[in-house]
């Protein structure tokens, strides 16, 4: 099996991203899985290019993007992605879509097809908080994993593809107000690794 594993690039005057951070911290084989590792930009028109790059260069079986939720206090594993562009702030390249379609014919939303459950249920069973999240919100992340779902549907069939959220890393927090919520990057990474493991296992449910 080889798992796709994206992560953005900084954004929003961040200096780091603890996604991609934390991906690229990953071993090269986890659970007998070869992990590939891709970064992408933070870019509503550029970032699924990237991705599909990524998928004819390496020809995976999964696909697992990972991106920051500043202000969650844990490792949130995305179960839905709607058809919506919304931004708050302007993306990397100063685009900022509003209540635009990603695919003007394209369905309301799609589920994920990794092993959400399993993936939550392994992270907490290592010790690390996580939960299921219902909303990927409107920014380039739900572009990525609607996107790439949406592929997957059309071009793809054999892959399966989710989006799991991280919070700050503690490198981040230290210049936020307090109670602001972080993660050790260490501790984000080796969620990552527990949610492959899931999607490496023969019989999960999603």
């Amino acid at each position: 099996m080889r798992i796709l594993i994206t992560g953005f690039e900084p954004f929003g005057g961040e200096k780091v991203n603890p996604a991609w951070e934390a991906v690229r911290m990953l071993p090269d084989t986890i659970a007998g899985a070869e992990i590939v590792k891709l970064q992408i930009p933070t870019v509503f028109s550029e970032s699924v290019s990237a991705v599909e790059r990524g998928i004819h260069t390496y020809h995976p079986d999964v696909v697992i993007s990972v991106g920051q939720a500043g202000g969650r206090s844990c490792v949130t594993v995305e179960k839905v992605a709607i058809n919506l562009a919304d931004a708050r702030i302007p993306d990397n390249a100063g685009e900022q879509p509003v209540d635009e379609p990603l695919q003007p014919d394209g369905p309301a939303a799609y589920f994920a097809t990794i092993p959400v459950k399993n993936i939550v249920a392994n992270v907490r069973g290592h010790g690390i908080p996580c939960h299921i999240s219902y909303t990927a919100g409107t920014y380039v992340c739900n572009c990525v994993m609607y996107n790439v779902l949406h592929l997957a549907a059309a071009k793809y069939p054999g892959i399966r593809a989710g989006f799991i959220h991280v919070p700050f890393s503690a490198e981040q927090a230290v210049e936020k107000p307090a109670g602001t919520p972080f993660m050790p990057l260490m501790t984000i990474a080796e969620s990552l690794e527990c949610a492959v493991e899931a999607c490496a296992a023969k019989d999960y449910c999603l």
